[in-house]
């Protein structure tokens, strides 16, 4: 009788010994084939959401005839309302570098050109921070074929940033970099042969963080400083092709003292030059939508009050 009793317990035990280790298997078995299935979904997913968004048309920032769109981390042009695109051969990245990035939705204000005849984007590329390399891609066919223009082999982290073109050869670049509090370092740049190569103008000597630049033809050019509360316009003219830079007059009638504090660029009417002058930053003259224009009559080394021009009146 014991012998059976103990013949059934060793048949009991074996067998829990068997069912647990099958049970055991089954789980190591089924556990991993859940959690393959749940990753290759996973995996399908993602793959499904990159080619809906590849899929989306590409649409212009704005309504202009000849625009441009950053969708799909790409920098594409549009010659005729976004119908027909052109990819440009840079990374979009590079289009930011430097100290103001922007907000990386839409391509930094002065930094590009983009009309019929010609397209160009400044760039900056480099690791060591104090050593960029200024670049601009353009082209003059609508994108068919691309050039790179070098503005400066080394140059600190841009903050500020503009290019333009007087035309079809002589063009300006203006950039700033090196920021320390309200202090920094910035340069114009010319060229000559429609951006194949570019030289740079002599210091102003001004260290003050600029606000505006350009230049109205291949002699005379501006620099506009101030950007921190400014007082007063802080301006600078060159009648020689950037040689020499001299500090402008501007004379401004006590009531509008400390209210126009800041020089745009200038422009050509009739026989004198003329120039907007806002309220910076801070401005709350008659709700700070008016500005002061000014008249220079010596090719911008003196200026003097002509007129209140309210904001819609001033483009």
């Amino acid at each position: 009788m014991k012998n059976l009793v103990l013949s059934l317990t060793i048949i009991i035990m074996i067998g829990l010994i068997i069912s647990s280790y099958f049970y055991q298997k089954q789980n190591q078995l089924t556990l991993p084939q859940f959690d393959r299935s749940t990753n290759l979904e996973d995996q399908e997913k993602s793959l499904d959401e990159q080619a809906q968004s590849q899929d989306v048309p590409l649409q212009p920032i704005n309504n202009d005839m000849v625009s441009y769109t950053l969708q799909n981390d790409k920098l594409h042009l549009t010659y005729n309302h976004g119908n027909d695109w052109v990819e440009v051969p840079i990374k979009k990245d590079l289009l930011f570098e430097g100290e103001y990035n922007g907000n990386k939705q839409e391509l930094i204000d002065g930094s590009y050109i983009i009309t019929e005849k010609r397209a160009a984007f400044l760039y900056s590329e480099g690791d060591n921070w104090e050593t960029k390399r200024i670049g601009l891609k353009y082209s003059l066919n609508q994108g068919k074929t691309w050039k790179d223009g070098v503005v400066a082999e080394s140059f600190p982290a841009m903050r500020f940033r503009k290019v333009d073109f007087i035309n079809d050869q002589f063009g300006y670049v203006i950039i700033s970099g090196g920021r320390t509090m309200s202090q920094e370092y910035s340069r114009a740049y010319l060229t000559h042969d429609g951006g194949k190569t570019w030289e740079a103008t002599n210091d102003s000597g001004v260290t003050r963080l600029i606000s505006d630049g350009g230049f109205i033809n291949k002699n005379t050019g501006f620099l506009s400083f101030g950007t921190i509360n400014p007082e007063k316009p802080d301006f600078y003219v060159t009648q020689d092709g950037g040689n020499t830079w001299d500090k402008a007059v501007f004379n401004i009638p006590e009531k509008y003292d400390k209210i126009f504090v800041q020089a745009e660029l200038p422009k050509k009417e009739a026989d004198h030059l003329s120039v907007l002058v806002n309220q910076g930053p801070n401005g709350d003259y008659e709700g700070g939508k008016v500005k002061g224009k000014f008249i220079s009559k010596d090719n911008g080394k003196t200026w003097e009050f002509s007129m209140e021009v309210q904001l819609n009146e001033a483009k």
